[in-house]
């Protein structure tokens, strides 16, 4: 095996156990942030169980956007991923445990578990995105290296939700325990991969200067906030529509989650190669559109089997979409800035799941389930459609760029 296919698989597992620890958390959060005090809590946010669980959710991606470019920027400027890479794990690692720790207290309001909540997001999001960084230093194709990031996040979500589920029906801070433990293991792996951060440093100045000066990456960005959207539209109304819509608890909601991971997860490498042989426009536009409709099919489906079967195929639509959408970010960016350019895209991603949360659960607890997957399904829709123009007005579809074509966009 090739040195950088070692590197690829290994840096694919450090993403994977990143995103498997984040959704340890999600089947069963409303439990969660019961036990963590919101059920006592005389606070707005924590109001109703859907309250407080959106906005335990919302708290971590609002640290995503607010700390992921000052991570991405702060390794392009030194020439270095793997020391943040690890002070983000193992700081985020200690947050986890101080969130499992807050019931033994007693005394802290939800408030207080939010802001935890804040801090571990800070840390994470470090050890994510940076990590990503790498996969795109590596040569090999760009869909092949994204690919391997989407069926590491996918694979991790996928297996994350269904044994989130069962740590939750055993312990509800068991999957917080878990979730500590398997950042440490992430500090601990990724000293054992080669740091190819370009040398050629800038200034932060330049560096963000470089990233304004390409706005076809807007392009990417856009469909990483859609696709994102969707993603964290399922983790919470989703949840909550599956359990309320069809009386399943946790496990079963983990495993209807599953669904749509599992594929997703399987198939981000072959479709990543696929990009990278017929280009990003097919893909993308097209399995956007595709995606949107199988969107709107859960939310139609009269029964769990049939609302298993949409999932199913969203997935395989989705892991369409996500690794030539990722892919258009390195083909896009120049390599000292690759950083900074990964880091604005998990910017997009983050505020896709805060919008998925907070427009999703806004919707669905004012008008109902029904308008709600309308709405982010038609989202999907429309970026696509929007989209078209640009791809073929910057003809940025293809599947290579030349050094000429990288000067012109």
């Amino acid at each position: 095996m090739h040195s950088s296919d070692r590197e690829r698989i290994l840096l694919a597992g450090v993403v994977f156990a990143v995103l498997f620890s984040q959704l340890l958390l999600y089947p069963g959060v409303g439990t969660l942030v019961e036990t963590l005090g919101a059920a006592e809590a005389s606070s707005s946010v924590a109001a109703t169980e859907l309250d407080a669980s959106m906005w335990f959710l919302v708290a971590e991606f609002a640290a995503y956007v607010a700390f992921v470019g000052v991570w991405g920027l702060a390794s392009d400027v030194t020439g270095k991923r793997t020391p943040f890479i690890v002070a983000g794990a193992v700081a985020g690692a200690a947050s986890y445990a101080a969130l499992a720790a807050v019931p033994s207290i007693g005394s802290i309001p939800f408030e207080g578990v939010l802001l935890l909540r804040v801090l571990q997001g800070a840390m994470t999001i470090g050890a994510f995105s940076l990590t990503m960084t790498m996969l795109m230093d590596l040569e090999g194709g760009h869909g092949r290296n994204m690919g391997a990031a989407g069926i590491a996040i996918g694979l991790g979500a996928a297996l994350g939700a269904p044994i989130g589920g069962q740590l939750t029906e055993v312990d509800p801070l068991a999957p917080l325990l878990g979730a500590a433990a398997l950042l440490l293991v992430v500090g601990a792996l990724v000293t054992r991969v080669e740091d190819r951060t370009p040398t050629n440093k800038r200034t932060a100045r330049a560096l963000l200067q470089g990233v304004r000066k390409r706005p076809t990456l807007s392009i990417p960005y856009a469909f990483g906030f859609v696709d994102r959207l969707t993603a964290g539209f399922f983790a919470l109304v989703g949840t909550l529509y599956f359990q309320e819509t069809f009386g399943v608890g946790p496990a079963q909601t983990g495993l209807l989650l599953a669904c749509f991971f599992a594929p997703f997860a399987l198939l981000q490498y072959p479709m990543g190669a696929l990009s990278d042989r017929i280009g990003r426009t097919i893909p993308i536009v097209i399995g956007s559109l595709c995606y949107g409709l199988g969107i709107l099919a859960v939310g139609a489906a009269p029964s769990v089997t049939t609302a298993a079967i949409a999932m199913i195929s969203v997935g395989v639509l989705g892991a369409l979409v996500s690794p030539a959408t990722m892919a258009l970010v390195t083909d896009i960016a120049d390599e000292s800035e690759r950083g900074v350019a990964m880091a604005g895209f998990n910017v997009a991603g983050s505020l896709g799941f805060l919008g998925g949360f907070l427009i999703g659960g806004t919707v669905a607890g004012s008008y109902g389930y029904d308008l709600a997957f309308l709405t982010v399904g038609g989202l999907e829709i429309l970026i696509a459609l929007v989209a078209v123009p640009a791809f073929l007005r910057f003809s940025i579809g293809r599947d290579r760029f030349t050094s000429e074509d990288r000067g012109r966009i």
